[in-house]
């Protein structure tokens, strides 16, 4: 928890506690549902939480903003944006039912007003949302045929809506032609720990 607290200092008291409930909450869900690996819990607040925050660090969304947050698994990005932007609205979808389950009692626990959740395939999603968000959930051409249909067309942010793609490793063949598309923001920028060092936030604008 000092971790976020370290990075984003700014945070209300509620945000504070939200953030703080995290671990207990998914270290009870996760013993029920194993939505995150045990090797991945001992390093909970950096590899998930943290991770998920590095779209903070690239863009402060707009009170109003609509986004959707595809392939969430057990709620990350959405979650912790969620808890970061309560102006903002987050729409989390996943394909495997027992992950929105979840979802759905971790944002019942924390009182988030503006998160709702779908047990969906993102293909078959509808309505419009300023910007797409994930953590790599498939390759990057494949992701965004899924989504490609789903922007609206008025603008309210600093950059224009789009996809916010969290992905590690070298991109450039993965890919193909979206690569000189992007842009890259390399996470090692914003944090110093040794996790994020290959860790980028992907923007491509639609």
């Amino acid at each position: 928890m000092q971790l976020i607290q370290k990075y984003f200092p700014d945070l209300s008291k509620q945000q504070v506690e939200q953030f703080a409930q995290l671990k207990e909450l998914y270290n009870f869900w996760n013993e029920q549902i194993n939505v995150i690996s045990r090797k991945d819990m001992d390093n909970f607040y950096e590899r998930h939480v943290l991770h998920s925050l590095g779209i903070a660090k690239v863009i402060q969304f707009a009170p109003g903003t609509k986004i959707l947050d595809v392939g969430t698994g057990g709620g990350f990005p959405g979650i912790p944006l969620a808890i970061m932007f309560p102006q903002v609205h987050f729409h989390l979808v996943d394909s495997i039912g027992k992950k929105i389950k979840v979802v759905n009692e971790v944002v019942a626990a924390l009182k988030l007003t503006n998160v709702t959740s779908q047990h969906e395939r993102a293909e078959k999603v509808e309505g419009k949302f300023d910007f797409v968000v994930s953590r790599a959930v498939t390759e990057f051409p494949t992701f965004y045929t899924w989504v490609k249909g789903k922007f609206a067309k008025e603008q309210k942010n600093t950059l224009s809506n789009g996809i916010l793609y969290l992905k590690g490793g070298d991109l450039k063949q993965e890919f193909g032609h979206f690569y000189k598309k992007c842009d890259l923001y390399d996470l090692k920028n914003y944090f110093s720990e040794e996790f994020f060092e290959t860790k980028k936030v992907v923007y491509l604008s639609i």
